[in-house]
C-alpha cells in the first residue's frame, strides 16, 4: 500500500517541481530609447516655455520704456499742424510723433524694421486714448492708377491690423488709399519711389 501511495505521490511532486522551474518569472521591460525620448520632449518643450515667457517680459519691458519716453498730451497738443486737405473726418492735423512706415516694391507686408515704428506709434496712442488717426496708404509712380489704388489700400490695412494687433482699438483708426496719386518725392528714380512707398498718418482727432 505505502509502495502504491510512494508511486504516486513522487510523480505527482516531481512534475510540480518542473512545472514551477519551467514557468520564468514576468519582467518588466523598460524601453530606454523611449524614456530618454520623452524626457527629452518634455525639456524641450519647457525650454519653448520659458523662452517665450521670457521674449513676453522682455517686449512688455521694452513698451514700458518707450512709453516713459513718450511726450505727455501736452506735448501733442505742440506737435499738431493743421493741413490743407481735409480728411475723412474733416479738419485733420499732422503730428511729428506719429512716424510713417516703408514698403518694399509691389509688397504691403510689414517690414522687420518699421515693426518698431509701430510699436512706438502705438505706445502714443495707448497714451493719448482720445487720439483718432487715419492712415494713408501710398504708393510709387510705377504701375496703373487702379492698380495702385488697390496696393495703398492694403498697405493701410495692413498696417492698421498691426496696430490692432499691438492692442489699439479698430475704431479709433480709419484708412484710405492715394495710390500714386500724392508723391512725397516728386523724383523719378529708385530713392523717390522707396520714400513714397508708405503709410502716412494722420490725426483726425484730439
Amino acid at each position: 500500500m505505502v509502495k502504491r501511495f510512494s508511486s504516486i505521490v513522487i510523480p505527482i511532486v516531481v512534475c510540480l517541481g518542473l512545472f514551477l522551474t519551467g514557468c520564468p518569472k514576468k519582467q518588466v521591460v523598460i524601453n530606454r530609447d523611449e524614456s530618454a525620448a520623452q524626457r527629452s520632449e518634455e525639456a524641450a518643450r519647457l525650454e519653448s516655455e520659458r523662452a517665450a515667457r521670457e521674449a513676453k517680459e522682455r517686449e512688455s519691458a521694452r513698451l514700458k520704456e518707450q512709453e516713459a519716453k513718450m511726450p505727455a498730451g501736452g506735448e501733442l497738443e505742440k506737435s499738431l499742424v493743421a493741413k490743407k486737405e481735409p480728411g475723412i473726418e474733416g479738419e485733420v492735423f499732422e503730428s511729428k510723433l506719429l512716424k510713417d512706415i516703408h514698403f518694399d516694391f509691389d509688397k504691403y507686408d510689414i517690414r522687420r524694421g518699421d515693426e518698431e515704428i509701430l510699436r512706438e506709434n502705438s505706445v502714443f496712442l495707448k497714451k493719448n486714448p482720445s487720439v483718432k488717426i487715419q492712415i494713408e496708404g501710398h504708393c510709387d509712380e510705377r504701375g496703373t492708377v487702379e492698380y495702385n489704388l488697390a496696393l495703398g489700400e492694403r498697405r493701410a490695412n495692413n498696417t492698421k491690423k498691426y496696430l490692432v494687433f499691438l492692442g489699439i482699438p479698430s475704431d479709433r483708426i480709419l484708412t484710405i488709399s492715394y495710390g500714386k496719386e500724392k508723391p512725397l518725392d516728386k523724383g523719378h528714380n529708385e530713392q523717390a519711389w522707396a520714400t513714397n512707398r508708405r503709410a502716412h498718418f494722420i490725426v483726425l482727432s484730439k
